[in-house]
């Protein structure tokens, strides 16, 4: 049986009912600066974050007179998988990726909170906008920067993080929601079924493939554009589920479609990506099996959270017949596109 220990985290997480006003500010008095008592919550379901407004005279833009907290969810990651996150962004930072870095305080940027047990970490805040469209020249530019921040991940192991693989995201998550007894009885067959075929199919994809770090979670709202130069330039933000898997990964979630207009856009992007590193086109075969995992990995990540409050409020259909019975037939319908995506004529 695979326990997914390295997956999630303990076996059960926590909350932050401890996280009082007060001790957000204290964090933030740990670093030596002042706050001014001003919180912005921003939107996060797995951890919490925090934009705090500080007292800086010497500031030189806006920005610079706020930092951004965060709290990372008690029992999901240890001290040593966030170090990770933490390093891969630095790594970036040195070879001039655009990123965002922890602010460092004493040599360390991963910090335990004194009195609520949390660990947490302060970057600078970064100003930036989303882009629902691209042109030409822009998905270029995201090409050539996804590929110098996959070269980077390639030249260090992080041994510590999840490695998303057929195992993990499939076995795992199905030991999960299998466990939690959440499914209808008249589904838990045919979900089981399914998950265990899309395993059997993908697990071959995977073999003999080198992982590496990459973002793991690398789509449309992962991606911010710095509008104050003259061309503008991408930068990528929350690392927290960064993960040792392949490039392609974080290709897929750019530019998820199927359509005409999504494949030319990938080739487009895969063209430039591929000005500064090699592709592997091979690797093409994996995205159908990486959506259906992600779908799999999804419905367990609710399931995992569900008791929390906010879950409930989030996804209210969850749990829900009508729920489960989409989730079945979805990767029904993936079951049969990992199956046609392996032929040639499919690319």
């Amino acid at each position: 049986m695979y326990t997914p220990t390295m997956h999630w985290g303990n076996k059960e997480t926590e909350y932050f009912y401890k996280l009082t006003p007060e001790a957000i500010m204290d964090a933030v008095e740990y670093f030596d600066l002042r706050p001014t008592g001003r919180t912005l919550p921003l939107n996060s379901m797995e951890n919490r974050v925090y934009e705090i407004e500080i007292e800086n005279p010497d500031a030189k833009t806006p920005s610079e007179n706020f930092v951004i907290s965060k709290f990372y969810r008690p029992g999901r990651w240890n001290k040593e998988q966030i170090q990770e996150e933490h390093d891969f962004l630095n790594d970036l930072i040195k070879a001039e990726i655009p990123a965002i870095a922890p602010i460092m305080h004493n040599g360390e940027s991963v910090f335990t909170h004194k009195e609520t047990g949390l660990l947490f970490c302060l970057f600078p805040k970064k100003g930036g906008r989303h882009k629902d469209e691209l042109q030409d020249e822009e998905i270029e530019i995201l090409g050539r920067t996804l590929a110098r921040l996959h070269t980077v991940g390639k030249q260090k192991v992080a041994s510590h993080r999840v490695q998303l693989t057929p195992k993990t995201y499939g076995e795992g998550n199905l030991e999960m929601i299998l466990e939690a007894d959440v499914l209808p009885n008249h589904l838990r067959e045919t979900y089981t079924n399914y998950v265990n075929q899309i395993v059997s199919l993908s697990s071959p994809l995977f073999e003999g493939r080198e992982l590496q770090r990459i973002h793991g979670d690398c789509h449309w709202g992962n991606v911010l554009w710095d509008l104050g130069s003259e061309v503008a330039k991408p930068f990528f933000v929350d690392f927290d589920d960064m993960v040792r898997g392949f490039p392609v990964q974080d290709i897929w979630l750019l530019i998820p479609g199927r359509d005409r207009e999504a494949m030319s856009q990938r080739n487009l992007l895969l063209g430039a990506y591929d000005e500064i590193a090699h592709f592997d086109y091979s690797s093409l075969k994996l995205v159908e099996p990486l959506r259906t995992l992600r779908y799999i990995h999804f419905t367990a990540w609710i399931t995992k959270r569900w008791e929390d409050p906010s879950f409930k409020n989030a996804f209210p259909q969850f749990g829900t017949e009508a729920y489960w019975e989409t989730q079945t037939a979805d990767l029904r319908e993936q079951i049969g596109l990992i199956q046609d995506s392996q032929t040639p004529e499919y690319y």
